[in-house]
């Protein structure tokens, strides 16, 4: 009996403060989290998409040599004298240099 007069005396609780709450941490998780690996993304799709013949690279696996062939979605590498490599754009890791001739 006691029980059911403080529940009922108790005040209904309030949304307010808890939606301000949520939707603060869902922004700062958005600055912090989302929105730089957003940003990386973007760099690596403009590198990859600027990618030219004579370009040094080195991919994910650590694989490093000369662009000599361009598809859209592969490119064959030169690693060695004879040696030839055909790699997914998206697995290159970063461009070392420009064209061979241009340093």
């Amino acid at each position: 009996m006691m029980l059911a007069l403080i529940q009922a005396a108790a005040p209904a609780p309030r949304l307010g403060p808890l939606m301000i709450y949520l939707f603060g941490f869902v922004l700062i998780v958005w600055f912090v989290l989302l929105r730089p690996q957003q940003k990386m993304q973007k760099q690596h799709r403009e590198m990859v998409a600027a990618l030219k013949k004579g370009d040094e690279v080195m991919t994910e696996g650590g694989i490093i040599g000369s662009v000599v062939h361009l598809t859209e979605d592969r490119l064959t590498v030169k690693t060695g004298e004879n040696t030839r490599i055909v790699i997914a754009r998206s697995k290159i890791a970063r461009v070392l240099s420009g064209t061979e001739g241009s340093s």
